[in-house]
């Protein structure tokens, strides 16, 4: 077999990458160890940045997204019973945009559909080589037997856990991370949401974030020690805690119902340099972590496919290969960006297990000067709907 891209890994990104490619007459194949109907039962954040929905609608898949999306123009940030409104589309002319990630990837499969052979699922053993040389190639398993894709280039979109970044030299690699001491016990329930925007809430019992997917289907989270169970915790209990950490008047309008999701979730950062290692590119969850307090993480991995799509195009139409040259360098710049406000916001809104009474204090200091002050909503703001690629 032979393409001109193998896609290594058929989450939102190796998918967005391939239909991208697709519109410029590139030829991938991607491959996936899962099922179509595993990737699809993967319940993720919903938030788009308006550079992930411009490439949506740049691969011919806007329209059910735009049909059924929800459009969010602010945001809420609560602390200590106040609110601070952020206006995104009065301070940066920009909104985000609550389209689950599932139904991202479900666009993706569906467009896929119309190349047979485009996406392969269930690949075992997927194993890249000779990447440092001009004829890299991918063996995999399926259905019993041992195939190879002979390509020009591998696009490493398999996650944290898979292959492709162990196939940068451990001497060439330096990894970057931070593990914060709590997670976030989230549930799912079909209840209508408790506000139009999102509320992001810090209070002296710990953060707590009302999100939504729809009219009657709502997320919400709450900060916990790792060393919590879900086993533990009702969902009486989880609401009885979630109203605690929010304003009153939210807290008593909330409706509430029978959980059909709830599980802790870890936070942690994480960065890989470099990105990419002869002829492999690393995408996503491959190369960084972010935690989702900053809603950056599909939308990071939305980055690195348009810096790579961009890239590949420039070398199969001009014959040009600056852009793939400069792929890592390009993508981390935009994903330490990133990184940092994702930082920022997770040490602004969360309760720590050693924080000391002058580091409550500045906290308390940071959300008065957000508060108060315009210029800083707007560098919250830029940053929440996405800064230009």
């Amino acid at each position: 077999m032979r393409t001109q891209v193998a896609i290594i890994g058929g989450g939102p990104s190796g998918l967005l990458l391939s239909q991208l490619l697709r519109t410029k007459g590139i030829a991938s194949v991607v491959l996936e160890r899962r099922s179509r109907d595993y990737v699809l039962s993967r319940i993720r954040a919903g938030i788009l940045e308006r550079g992930m929905v411009g490439l949506m609608r740049q691969a011919g898949l806007g329209e059910r997204m735009d049909k059924e999306c929800y459009v969010h123009d602010g945001t809420l940030i609560a602390f200590d019973g106040e609110e601070i409104p952020i206006d995104f589309k009065g301070l940066t002319g920009h909104s985000v945009t609550v389209y689950g990630q599932t139904e991202v990837t479900r666009d993706l499969y569906d467009a896929a559909e119309a190349d047979p052979g485009r996406v392969l699922t269930e690949c075992d053993e997927v194993m890249p080589h000779d990447l440092d040389s001009d004829k890299p190639y991918v063996t995999f398993v399926k259905d019993g037997q041992t195939q190879r894709i002979d390509c020009d280039y591998v696009a490493g979109c398999d996650g944290f856990h898979g292959i492709s970044r162990q196939m940068i030299p451990a001497e060439k690699r330096r990894e970057y991370e931070k593990t914060y001491p709590f997670g976030w016990l989230g549930i799912l329930s079909e209840t209508p949401p408790v506000h139009e925007e999102l509320i992001y809430a810090t209070s002296q019992r710990g953060f707590a974030l009302c999100s939504m997917r729809n009219e009657n289907l709502s997320r919400y989270f709450v900060q916990c020690p790792m060393t919590e169970k879900v086993e533990d915790w009702s969902d009486d209990r989880f609401w009885d805690e979630l109203r605690r950490r929010l304003p009153a008047h939210h807290a008593e309008a909330m409706v509430t119902g029978p959980s059909i999701e709830k599980g802790i979730a870890p936070l942690r950062s994480f960065v890989c340099e470099p990105m990419r290692w002869g002829r492999l590119f690393l995408c996503g969850d491959a190369a960084h972590i972010v935690p989702p307090t900053g809603a950056k993480g599909l939308n990071t991995a939305a980055s690195d496919i348009h810096y790579l799509f961009n890239a590949l195009v420039q070398f199969y139409e001009e014959a040009d290969a600056e852009g793939l040259e400069r792929y890592s360098e390009t993508a981390l710049t935009r994903v330490w960006k990133a990184e940092r406000f994702s930082w920022w916001m997770t040490t602004q809104l969360h309760r720590f297990p050693d924080q000391t009474d002058f580091d409550l204090r500045i906290q308390r200091a940071e959300m008065e000067f957000l508060r108060d002050s315009e210029a800083a909503q707007k560098v919250l703001a830029e940053n929440y709907v996405g800064l230009p690629y």
